[in-house]
């Protein structure tokens, strides 16, 4: 889902960056800094990032991989796990040219904001009924609608038209989001019974 360079209009990456700016500028207000979150946050988002290296096969020779967007938000709340996601984003684009510089604001949208925000609203809309469901739900879901808006952005770039990018795009992130979903729920039952406290932990920053 990353998108490289050339892919997107001079006026695409432009609005996304400002959009995906303004967010981040709005989300560090917004995060509590103390010592009990911050190397919780550090560790995890290290884990997302390692993790986000190992691809998982899907049908038709496709691969895909962890974003992470959901866990984390499930985990911090929506702004830290958009820092979070920034971060490990631009990492990527300049360790590993993951992505492009052009299209970063447009990738830390996706996968950065949208994913988090997706994830967290189908959680606490879900959990109420199952717990489990609603974390591998808000998983599957925030790959779909991350997917979604790169189609859009391709086709308002002119690059290929909505109604090729975006079934292309939905059909393989809704296999994708499948992996997604699993790995999120494994990781999050994990840590739950590793240290209870990281559900309390979660709660405090909805």
């Amino acid at each position: 889902m990353h998108i490289p360079d050339g892919f997107l209009s001079g006026e695409v990456a432009a609005t996304t960056y400002v959009i995906s700016a303004s967010w981040l500028t709005y989300s560090v207000k917004r995060v509590k800094h103390d010592e009990k979150t911050i190397p919780v946050m550090g560790v995890l988002g290290a884990f997302v990032f390692a993790a986000q290296m190992i691809n998982f096969p899907v049908a038709g020779g496709t691969s895909g991989h962890l974003v992470g967007g959901a866990l984390l938000a499930i985990l911090f709340g929506p702004f830290a796990a958009s820092i979070i996601m920034a971060t490990i984003l631009i990492s990527q684009v300049l360790l590993f040219a993951d992505g492009g510089i052009t299209s970063l604001g447009a990738n830390i949208l996706n996968m950065g904001i949208v994913a988090p925000i997706v994830g967290i609203l189908i959680y606490k809309a879900f959990k109420k009924w199952d717990h489990r469901l609603a974390i591998f739900i808000s998983a599957w879901l925030s790959i779909v609608a991350s997917a979604a808006l790169c189609a859009v952005e391709l086709s308002l770039s002119g690059t290929i038209p909505l109604k090729v990018a975006l079934p292309a795009m939905v059909s393989v992130h809704s296999l994708i989001g499948i992996g997604e979903g699993f790995i999120t729920l494994s990781v999050l039952v994990a840590l739950y019974k590793l240290d209870p406290g990281l559900k309390k932990l979660g709660e405090e920053f909805k």
